[in-house]
């Protein structure tokens, strides 16, 4: 689901993807709103409509929590900037445009990627055992997530293709020693599907914390959960989550569809 822009569309930005930086800065916002962010670091993008492989990431040294449709940057797969004069001394997160690019150009399926460095995300990631399908959250993810080992900062182009394989058809993926990532079919998807795999990974922390004995629930009703989650049933229900979270950013200011 799209937002009307409540501003006139600058010069030069069509009006499908003004309402994508719309909905891209309603996510940045949104993720700060839940204390998902690494100061100035880690990254959120949105493919744009259109054959020329373009999609928007943040500016790199624009706080999530202040982000605006305009501050966001239009780049192709090759990490060039595009857009007017202003716009082409911007700068982006190198080692965002790696992880990124990979998706966007592997993933044609996927419009929106989210990455994050959390403390409970981050200390899932060290743990041998991944994530344990020990809350409903984290049976959301049973049989559909990921895991990526780590090789250090992502700023060498090659790692792109190990990160695409180790993702296969899955929209969520758990990168070693370093965060989470999530993709979503739409804007609304990857918002619902990050604040269900942070969920999950905050409430195994506090579980393991606690030092009592751990309740497993059996591979079956994991995976039945898990069916659940992906079946028709809770077709729409990202639209219903994403509408009620506007509200919750509605009177920021600056306007985030400015």
């Amino acid at each position: 689901m799209n937002i009307v822009a409540e501003t006139a569309i600058p010069a030069g930005i069509g009006a499908e993807e003004w309402r994508v930086r719309c909905d891209l800065a309603a996510l940045y916002r949104l993720v700060a709103h839940f204390r998902m962010t690494d100061f100035i670091y880690t990254h959120i993008s949105a493919r744009l409509p259109g054959p020329e492989h373009q999609f928007l990431i943040n500016q790199y040294g624009v706080l999530f929590h202040e982000m605006r449709a305009s501050d966001l940057v239009k780049i192709d797969l090759e990490g060039r900037i595009i857009g007017q004069d202003e716009q082409m001394s911007r700068r982006v997160n190198a080692a965002g445009f790696t992880i990124h690019s990979a998706i966007h150009a592997a993933r044609p399926d996927l419009s929106c990627v989210v990455h994050t460095h959390t403390a409970a995300g981050i200390a899932v990631s060290a743990q041998k055992h991944g994530l344990l399908p020990i809350s409903q959250h984290a049976m959301m993810f049973h049989g559909h997530l990921a895991y990526h080992d780590y090789e250090g900062i992502a700023l060498e182009l090659d790692e792109r293709a190990r990160l695409v394989a180790d993702l296969g058809q899955h929209q969520a993926m758990i990168l070693r020693n370093h965060g989470l990532l999530v993709a979503g079919r739409s804007i609304a998807e990857a918002f619902l599907l990050i604040y269900y795999l942070e969920r999950a990974c905050q409430a195994q922390i506090q579980a393991l914390a606690g030092g009592a004995e751990l309740i497993i629930p059996s591979e079956a009703v994991a995976a039945h959960t898990a069916a659940q989650f992906h079946g028709p049933a809770r077709a729409g229900a990202e639209g219903l989550a994403w509408n009620a979270a506007l509200r919750l950013i509605e009177n920021d200011r600056p306007d985030y569809r400015s």
